[in-house]
């Protein structure tokens, strides 16, 4: 059989092609030729492998016809027949490419107990990542020369967005994940000449955008996104490589207190115009609060720490509950780190005012649009950096960021409402030596309640 396959694949759709990850993910921003790319690997593999099954799916049958089912009857007419009914394309040599949708959440699961030993997802986005996960326990094979894969077509945005972003753009990975499983990549309309060729126009349509769509569409930024609480923030504006900080500067540190939940530490620095660095973090779970006390006070060793903001939930006392976290009763949180050495000042919990100031130090110089505002952060600081841009608007009430993913941008928050407006400086003293209540501390300053 001879097959004629329509169209030459630029540099980044052949990466795609030789791509063997378990998990290889193409795109990016629009115009890249991710239709194109996919429909073109799962027609390779099945007739390179005799016998091969493959599942491609789309969120939608609309988008699932229009994307891939007319296309590929048209491309593969006379080759490769096509069952109507079960929406099978069945190849000579036995293999075949089975074509699905899941419009509800639910949908995933008529594909219990198949085994697919290729699946795609076109628009991976689309995709919950409850149904990726569910998808992945059907992509096996006992066959011994070929591994199982499963490859992604994606743009930023939707509700997908973040587990995607997660897996393939921050890499960040929970107990199981692999990072040398995951492969990502990218691809702008700059490296599809075919649409440039046919369709030059595309290009100023994609510029002409509002800067936050213009950034997700034509850059392919994955900090930007529909419903995103902080649209104004850019890692390559606002994330800087570590650098040495001179020891005059302010120090301080913030912390949203979890044990279940993620415990966050911010340490923050203050330059001489009142700008912000956020320098070092520590993003824990399930460790103790008198574990947390010592491994905050190791990392600031030999630095000059003003002042540490915290939850003000950690001053309430909690009784019988604190044990899990090494605590008795009758006990607050906030004691247990202060009988460690290290004292705790309440945060300002103000939501609404809290983030509007985080926006504040987001915001570019009114005369200089490119600038980073008054706050910048370490690139080692990847919970942060990973979290800030995935905030949501909360759907109730629209002046508030959703709960969820957000324990590092809450002690953002804690940390920037520490600080006064304009050049003063808080009002620092030294605790009485006399002071019955006091206890050892670690921190040169105490903060005035």
């Amino acid at each position: 059989m001879k097959l004629v396959l329509y169209g030459e694949a630029n540099p980044r759709q052949r990466e795609f092609f030789l791509s063997r990850s378990r998990h290889t993910a193409y795109g990016g921003a629009r115009g890249g030729g991710k239709s194109w790319a996919m429909r073109r690997k799962f027609v390779l593999l099945a007739l390179k492998y005799p016998g091969l099954d493959l599942l491609l799916l789309r969120r939608t049958l609309n988008e699932l016809r229009e994307n891939h089912i007319v296309p590929l009857q048209r491309e593969l007419y006379g080759a490769v027949s096509y069952n109507t009914t079960e929406r099978v394309f069945r190849f000579p040599n036995g293999s075949r490419i089975k074509l699905g949708y899941c419009d509800s959440q639910q949908d995933v699961y008529q594909y219990q107990g198949q085994e697919y030993a290729v699946i795609g997802l076109e628009e991976a986005t689309h995709f919950t990542e409850e149904q990726m996960r569910f998808l992945t326990t059907c992509n096996r094979t006992t066959r011994r020369d070929f591994s199982p894969r499963m490859y992604y077509t994606c743009n930023p945005g939707n509700v997908g967005h973040a587990w995607v972003k997660r897996l393939f753009i921050d890499r960040q990975y929970l107990e199981g994940e692999r990072a040398e499983d995951y492969t990502f990549i990218p691809a702008r309309i700059y490296d599809n000449k075919v649409l440039l060729e046919g369709d030059p126009g595309y290009v100023r349509q994609l510029m002409s955008l509002p800067e936050d769509l213009r950034r997700a569409h034509l850059d392919g930024d994955w900090d930007v996104h529909a419903g995103q609480y902080f649209r104004e923030f850019s890692r390559e504006k606002h994330t800087v490589a570590p650098f040495e900080l001179p020891r005059h500067w302010r120090r301080f540190r913030s912390m949203d207190w979890g044990y279940n939940d993620p415990c966050c530490v911010l340490w923050h620095a203050v330059d001489g115009e009142g700008r912000v660095y956020t320098y070092r973090e520590l993003y824990v779970r399930r460790m103790r609060a008198d574990e947390v006390a010592k491994k905050v006070l190791e990392l600031s060793r030999g630095e000059d720490i003003a002042y540490t903001v915290a939850s003000p939930d950690m001053w309430q006392k909690r009784g019988a509950m604190l044990a899990a976290s090494g605590g008795i009763e009758g006990e607050s949180i906030q004691e247990m780190f202060a009988l460690c050495g290290l004292n705790l000042i309440p945060a300002d919990n103000s939501r609404v005012a809290g983030w509007n100031r985080v926006r504040e130090y987001l915001a570019s110089d009114p005369s200089d649009p490119n600038s980073a505002g008054k706050w910048q952060c370490f690139k080692n600081c990847v919970n942060l950096i990973r979290q800030l841009p995935l905030l949501e608007y909360d759907s109730i009430n629209r002046e508030d960021a959703a709960d969820g993913d957000d324990h590092a941008p809450e002690a953002l928050r804690y940390a920037l409402m520490s600080r006064p407006r304009g050049k003063s400086e808080p009002v620092i003293k030294k605790r009485s030596a006399y002071d019955p209540l006091s206890l050892p501390e670690t921190d040169s300053n105490w903060y005035s309640r």
